[in-house]
């Protein structure tokens, strides 16, 4: 089993930055591939960003790439995302995912990965 608690959401102006945090435990956390996907209200839930075990790759959604960063630090059990040049349309929850692969990225099938965490709400006001 693992968990994961994401934190570092809140609201923030047009064009702003957060970064959000995921924290893991239970497993050995460099046996997964991380992503982070959200959803807005109304909306399905949506890929954004996924990464290899060692953090060597990482695979974008188009409407995140070059204003979003994913990262990790194995040693903390933690995966990051960066997330600069915010839009309201970034609005959403969201949720970090843990798929146990020890090579390649997740991919952007929430189906495919085994564990979520609650989710964290980012809110940008235009």
């Amino acid at each position: 089993q693992v968990s994961l608690v994401e934190s570092g959401g809140g609201l923030v102006q047009a064009g702003g930055s957060l970064r959000l945090s995921c924290a893991a435990s239970g497993r050995t956390f460099s046996d997964y591939s991380m992503g982070w996907f959200r959803q807005a209200p109304g909306k399905e839930r949506e890929f954004v960003v996924s990464i290899t075990w060692s953090g060597g790759s990482t695979y974008y959604a188009d409407s995140v790439k070059g204003r979003f960063t994913i990262s990790r630090d194995n040693a903390k059990n933690t995966v990051y995302l960066q997330m600069n040049s915010l839009q309201p349309e970034d609005t959403a929850i969201y949720y970090c995912l843990a798929r146990r692969l020890t090579y390649g990225v997740g991919g952007s099938d929430p189906r495919m990965y085994e564990y979520w965490g609650q989710g964290t709400q980012v809110t940008v006001s235009s």
